[in-house]
Formats: structure tokens, sequence, C-alpha cells
């Protein structure tokens, strides 16, 4: 008899999700990605709503993942290495709201260990200026637009840095 696989969802928000989500597809027991919007007061947003910077919303990658193969601090491992978590609202030569630095977290334990990270990384040092990242309860998603899904993907391409 084969077993189920348990999985969670982990919800980040790093910039441009386009990006973002490239790099969590590329982990070993993420089972799945959605990119999306979160956290903002506009039901059911379009990408053209977000990008007003009046819905409130960040661009997000939702993460489906396996907790018995990657654990939610790898994520946050992942999550802190591929932005700059001291950036208010952008990531490089984006800007507004929507490309803010956010957890959103699914469960007590997420929020902590999102906390316990955030500390360990400003006591590490590693930045001038204050980590930015907010911390914040798992909002209704909105799925974006089928063509933002695997966008890097389905174009040949691994990340969109300039």
């Amino acid at each position: 008899m084969a077993s189920e696989t348990t999985t969670e969802l982990a919800t980040f928000g790093a910039g441009c999700f386009w990006g973002v989500e490239a790099t969590f597809r590329g982990i070993g027991g993420v089972i799945d990605t959605a990119v999306g919007y979160e956290g903002g007061a506009t039901e059911n947003p379009s990408y053209k709503d977000v990008c007003t910077d009046r819905t409130g919303h960040a661009e997000v990658v939702q993460v489906t993942f396996d907790p018995s193969v990657v654990g939610y601090n790898d994520l946050l491992e992942v999550f802190w290495a591929n932005h700059d978590p001291t950036q208010v609202n952008r990531q490089g030569p984006d800007f507004g709201t929507q490309y803010r630095t956010v957890i959103f977290y699914h469960t007590p334990e997420q929020k902590e260990k999102a906390e316990r990270s955030k500390e360990a990384l400003a006591d590490a040092g590693k930045f001038k200026r204050p980590i930015a990242t907010q911390i914040v309860p798992a909002q209704p998603f909105y799925r974006a637009e089928e063509y933002h899904q695997q966008y890097l993907e389905k174009r040949g391409q691994t990340s969109c840095h300039l």
C-alpha cells in the first residue's frame, strides 16, 4: 500500500514573483508553486489592478512542499538568500507595495520559525540596514493569471535579473 504524501503550504513575497517562483521550483521536496496576490483589500485582483499599487496586495509565491523532504526552515533560508530583505516596497528596479518583502505564515509554528530566522539574520550583521520583511498571517491567496504561472520556465529562462 502506497503512503500518501503529506503536504504543507508556505507563502513568500520577495519582489517580482517570476524569479521567486523559479527559485522555489528548483528545490527538492517542493511539489508545486503558484504565483499570485495576497495581503490586500481587493477581491480577485488582476495583475493590472495590483500594479496600480492601490490594492494592497503583494506579489507572492505559494509553495506546496513535502515536509518529510524539505523543511520550512530550509524554505526560509532560500527566501532570505534570494532577495534583499532590507528593501522597503521594492526589489531591484521594481518598486511599489506589491514588491514588498513578506512572509505569510499558515501555522503558529511557521510564524515562530519565521520570526526566529528573521532575528538570526538580523543578529548575523549581514546587512547594514534593518530587515524590513513583514511576517503576517496568511490571507486569501488569489492565483495570478495563467500567463504568469511558471513564466520564466515557459520562456526557457532561469532568472529575470538584469
